[in-house]
């Protein structure tokens, strides 16, 4: 008899919708301040999900909600290096 394995989830702050934490891409805060991109899901800090999706990420960007969750000012080129992050994901499928 298998006993099924529960599946994390996490929400987008993007899209608000609960997605299995292992679809998401991690922002993380680290315990210093600086925020980055976690793919492993394993950096120390405060982590908000985001879907690999262009437009999830423009709604998070519009309404702060990841500043929000992390308590501290997303700098424009985080998002901006989030964006190239997912463009190249799109592209290799």
């Amino acid at each position: 008899m298998s006993v099924q394995k529960k599946i994390p989830m996490r929400q987008c702050m993007g899209c608000r919708e609960m997605k299995p934490k292992k679809e998401l891409i991690r922002v993380v805060r680290s315990p210093e301040g600086s925020v980055s991109l976690d793919f492993k899901g394993k950096a120390p800090g405060r982590g908000a999900y985001l879907c690999p999706d262009l437009q999830c990420l423009k709604k998070a960007r519009k309404s702060g909600s990841i500043g929000r969750v992390l308590e501290v000012e997303i700098p424009a080129e985080i998002y901006d290096e989030m964006e190239t992050v997912m463009e190249k994901e799109a592209e290799n499928g």
